[in-house]
């Protein structure tokens, strides 16, 4: 089979590897269709390394994915060959402490696909994964749509996370493919006002699509100082999810008293800065997302139910052998690119 991998800062390539075997009951082996180009794995593909996670090469690549099942387990009980199936990526112990208070997204034994030291990347044409990270879509759905359910499932877990509540006030910083599943999401739960900052018009554009009430390019006005002109009491939750370190001291700025900023993206840097004194004068509450825990099945049926539209969303399909493009175009912002999603199988 062929698998891709990282060789080298902004190098890749596409070799010939094993078939991988089912040895335990409750596995099945997949025929992986789809794979989108993330964020993370621009990060290493630009810079080696996530914070202290640094790859090793040859390292494979991806996580976000869609796939047929072509082999089952004898103890496999939801799934059979030829199902299509949305795929989480990451595989929880289910013993540790972490897994047992319903921590599965910070499990002590996390093996996630395509992050140095754990799992393979997903970039294969055929993986090998537990029954439980492989969800069934509905026959509406396509392979395409089934890849963004992970980065949904992550902005859908954010959402629930920040709690967001009838008419709250929202802002998205940053209009990429989290931002604006945040969006979607936040809307698609209830009626509220949010506002979506970007630098790219493009994106900015697709958040008007997904139903933002307000955007601003934050490079070419003042965005944060426009927002604060039409709530001038601030607002009840803020989204970061650019991962720029000077984006989140606005983003707390932008906060009412007793409101809530929300950390998505990464940082580039392993440090940032906050203003503690106006944190602790507002009474701020700042929380992180890690991943998602239990959101990728709810993100399938409301994409299913056309609740969120992901269509808007995927603006580039390459075939594998074009992988090379496909992350230089997602890593250099052209051509109004949101997510790149590379065809591995070319099933529909």
């Amino acid at each position: 089979m062929k698998i891709a991998y990282f060789t080298g800062l902004r190098e890749l390539g596409i070799e010939d590897a094993a078939e991988p075997e089912l040895h335990r009951d409750k596995d099945v082996l997949l025929r992986i269709d789809r794979v989108g180009v993330c964020g993370s794995d621009v990060h290493y593909f630009l810079r080696g390394r996530i914070g202290d996670q640094q790859i090793e090469y040859p390292a494979t690549i991806g996580h976000e994915c869609s796939g047929t099942v072509i082999e089952v387990g004898r103890n496999v009980e939801r799934l059979r060959a030829g199902d299509r199936v949305a795929i989480d990526p990451a595989i929880s112990c289910g013993e540790c402490d972490q897994c047992a208070a319903g921590r599965v997204n910070t499990c002590r034994n996390l093996q996630f696909m395509g992050c140095p030291g754990e799992a393979p990347g997903a970039l294969a044409e055929y993986y090998v994964l537990p029954e439980k990270n492989c969800l069934p879509i509905p026959a509406g759905m396509t392979l395409d749509q089934a890849v963004l359910s992970e980065p949904l499932s992550i902005a859908l877990h954010a959402v629930r996370l920040a709690e967001v509540y009838p008419a709250a006030r929202v802002a998205v910083l940053g209009a990429g493919p989290i931002g604006l599943g945040v969006l979607l999401c936040a809307k698609a739960s209830v009626q509220c006002i949010v506002y979506v900052t970007d630098l790219i018009d493009q994106r900015l554009s697709v958040a008007r699509q997904c139903g933002a009430d307000w955007t601003g390019n934050a490079k070419t006005e003042a965005a944060a100082a426009a927002i604060a002109q039409r709530e001038p009491r601030g607002l009840d939750l803020v989204f970061e999810c650019s991962g720029d370190p000077e984006i989140i001291d606005c983003a707390q700025r932008l906060l009412t008293p007793g409101g809530t900023l929300v950390l998505v993206g990464i940082p580039s840097t392993p440090r940032v800065s906050f203003d503690s004194h106006h944190m602790r004068r507002h009474e701020l509450t700042f929380k992180n997302v890690r991943r998602q825990k239990g959101c990728v099945a709810p993100v399938i049926r409301m994409i299913g139910d056309g609740l969120i539209d992901a269509g808007r969303l995927l603006t580039h399909r390459f075939p594998l052998a074009q992988i090379s493009d496909a992350f230089e175009l997602v890593a250099d912002y052209r051509d109004g690119v949101v997510k790149a999603v590379l065809d591995v199988s070319s099933a529909e």
